[in-house]
C-alpha cells in the first residue's frame, strides 16, 4: 500500500479463511481498500486478535413472516398439511405491526449471530393479501445498517387454484420483490404453477427460488419439469430449490442422474435441516429416517448449494434461534460430515449460498463492502466442530453489534 493511500479503518490481525497468517484489512468509504500482513497507515484500528474474520453468513431460506407463533399455536400439529393449514388460519388475523414485531426479533437475532445478508420468503394470497409484504418490506430499510434483506414472494397455498393469489403476487412484484418462489405441490396443476412463476420471473427479470419434493416419496417428483423450465427458458444459475427432502429417499443410480440433471441445468438446492428433519418421517414407528439432504455432497458434485434456517418457532419448526453457524453444525452432525468436511460446511452458510443469490459484492476482497463478522476461534477448520462465539459484527466499516467474551470468575485464593 502507497503511504499517500488514506484509509478510515484498519483491522489488524485479521484471519482470513484464504491466509495461514493474520493480515490486516484497510477500509475506505465503507470498502476494503488494502489486505496486507502489514498495513503502515495512520487510521482508526481495531484489534482483531488473530481470530478468524468471516464477510458474515448468508441466509438463503427463511420465513420472517410467520416466525415466532407457537404461543398462539400451543403447537400440537406434526406434519407437513398441519403446519400449512394452521398458519393458513393464523394468517388471516396477521396485520403489518405484528409480522413486522415478530420479524425483527428474528432478524435481531440472526444480525448478533453473524448473518448480513438474508433473502427471506413472504407469502402473498388472498388470506394475507400484501401486509405481510409490506411488514418485511419496512424490515428491510429500517435494517439496512446491519444486514442485507431481499424478499422473495411467493403463493404457499398453491396458484392456479387460489383465485386472487396472481394478482397480488404481481402487485408484490412491481413493489420491489427481488424474487419470486413456488410451491407446486399445493396447487392442483403443478405444472401450470410453475410455468406460471417461471413466465413472471422473466416478465420482471428475477431468480426464481421455489419449495419443492418436500416428501420422501421417490415415485414422483417436480425436479423434472423445473429443470426442463430452466433450460427451456436459459435460466441455468438463476433458479434455486427448498427443502428437496425427496433426494434423500433417492437410491444411489438414481440420485446420481438427479445431480446429473441439476449440473446440467443449473438448479441449485438449499437444505432446509431443522424442518426437513422436524417434519419428514415422523409417520415411522422406528428407524425414522433423516429426510436430509446432503448438501456438502451435492456440492462436491459441482451443484451450488446452501444449508438455511427456515422457519423459526412456529408449526414447521418450532425450535430456532436464527445462528446459521449452529445450523451448520447441526447438518453436519447429522449428515455424518466429517472433519475434512468441516470447510464445505462452512462454505454452505458463507461462499455458497452468495453464489446461489449471485452476490456479487460478497467477501473479503479489494472493492467489497467491509461487511465482516469475527469468530472467537484462530483456526477456521474448528469454526464448525467448536461453535465459537461471535464476538463483533461490521455492516460497510460500521460496528454493527458486539458481544464481549465469557470471563470465568474463579475464588480467591
Amino acid at each position: 500500500m502507497t503511504a499517500q493511500t488514506a484509509l478510515d479503518l484498519i483491522f489488524r490481525n485479521a484471519l482470513l479463511r484464504s491466509s495461514p497468517t493474520p493480515v490486516d484489512i484497510g477500509v475506505k468509504s465503507g470498502r476494503i481498500a488494502a489486505i496486507e500482513p502489514k498495513l503502515a497507515c495512520e487510521a482508526i484500528e481495531i484489534d482483531i486478535g488473530g481470530r478468524l474474520a468471516l464477510p458474515g453468513f448468508v441466509d438463503t431460506h427463511i420465513h420472517l413472516d410467520k416466525a415466532c407463533l407457537l404461543e398462539r399455536c400451543g403447537h400440537i400439529h406434526g406434519t407437513l398439511g398441519d403446519a400449512i393449514r394452521a398458519v393458513s388460519a393464523m394468517k388471516r388475523d396477521f396485520g403489518v405491526d405484528d409480522v413486522y414485531a415478530r420479524g425483527a426479533k428474528v432478524l435481531e437475532r440472526a444480525i448478533v449471530h453473524g448473518t448480513t445478508r438474508m433473502r427471506t420468503h413472504v407469502e402473498v394470497d388472498p388470506r394475507i393479501g400484501l401486509r405481510s409484504f409490506e411488514a418485511v418490506k419496512a424490515l428491510k430499510r429500517d435494517y439496512a445498517w446491519a444486514i442485507d434483506l431481499a424478499l422473495c414472494v411467493f403463493p404457499q397455498e398453491g396458484l392456479t387454484n387460489d383465485p386472487g393469489a396472481e394478482d397480488l403476487l404481481v402487485r408484490a412484484l412491481r413493489d420491489g420483490a427481488e424474487a419470486i418462489g413456488g410451491c407446486p405441490y399445493t396447487d392442483t396443476d403443478p405444472n401450470a404453477h410453475l410455468a406460471r412463476i417461471f413466465d413472471l420471473a422473466e416478465e420482471f427479470d428475477l431468480d426464481v427460488d421455489l419449495h419443492l419434493d418436500f416428501d420422501l416419496d421417490p415415485s414422483w417428483s417436480h425436479l423434472d419439469e423445473v429443470c426442463r423450465q430452466t433450460e427451456q427458458r436459459n435460466y441455468g444459475g438463476r433458479v434455486a430449490i427448498g427443502h428437496a427432502t425427496k433426494l434423500s429417499a433417492l437410491p444411489p443410480e438414481r440420485l446420481k442422474a438427479a445431480i446429473a440433471q441439476l449440473a446440467k441445468a443449473g438448479v441449485a438446492v438449499t437444505v432446509l435441516p431443522a424442518t426437513d428433519l422436524y417434519l419428514m418421517g415422523r409417520e415411522a414407528t422406528h428407524n425414522a429416517p433423516r429426510g436430509l439432504t446432503l448438501a456438502h455432497k451435492l456440492a462436491g458434485d459441482g451443484i451450488i448449494c446452501s444449508v438455511a434456517t427456515n422457519n423459526v418457532l412456529n408449526p414447521f419448526t418450532p425450535f430456532g434461534d436464527a445462528s446459521l453457524l449452529r445450523m451448520a453444525n447441526f447438518y453436519a452432525n447429522v449428515a455424518h460430515a466429517t472433519v475434512g468436511d468441516f470447510d464445505i460446511c462452512l462454505d454452505l452458510v458463507t461462499e455458497l449460498p452468495a453464489r446461489l443469490m449471485n452476490l456479487t459484492d460478497y467477501g473479503i476482497a479489494m472493492g467489497k463492502p467491509a461487511d465482516l463478522v469475527v469468530l472467537d476461534t484462530q483456526d477456521s477448520r474448528f469454526a464448525i466442530a467448536e461453535l465459537p462465539d461471535i464476538l463483533m459484527g461490521f455492516k460497510s466499516g460500521r460496528q454493527t453489534f458486539e458481544r464481549k467474551r465469557a470471563t470465568l470468575l474463579k475464588p480467591q485464593d
